[in-house]
């Protein structure tokens, strides 16, 4: 199992924006692909020296060759929706994870 981790900072002038974009409209579109089979989002505690408000999502899938093809078939339209809605107002750094062990 893999995990597709987003990290991103987002400027407070966009912020509720943002946040109601991702819930209601990038989230469900990224599950949407087919390629993910779950979808957390989560509030960086840590304050950034940047400022803003930083979150990370991560999208889990259940295998390296899902990952391959949502790069190559979803990433440059999915990314392009949100520069076109808001822009530099917000950056983001993407991840690669592997599942080791799960323990609950």
């Amino acid at each position: 199992m893999y995990i597709y981790n987003v990290t991103i900072n987002v400027d407070p002038s966009i912020h509720d924006a943002w946040l109601e974009w991702m819930n209601q409209i990038h989230i469900p579109q990224m599950l949407g692909t087919g390629k993910f089979s779950s979808a957390r989002m989560c509030r960086v505690l840590v304050e950034e020296e940047m400022g803003g408000f930083t979150y990370a999502v991560q999208y889990q899938t259940p295998s390296r060759k899902q990952l391959e093809a949502y790069y190559s078939e979803n990433a440059a339209a999915m990314r392009q929706d949100g520069f076109n809605r808001f822009g530099e107002a917000f950056v983001a750094f993407r991840t690669e994870l592997e599942i080791i062990s799960d323990h609950q």
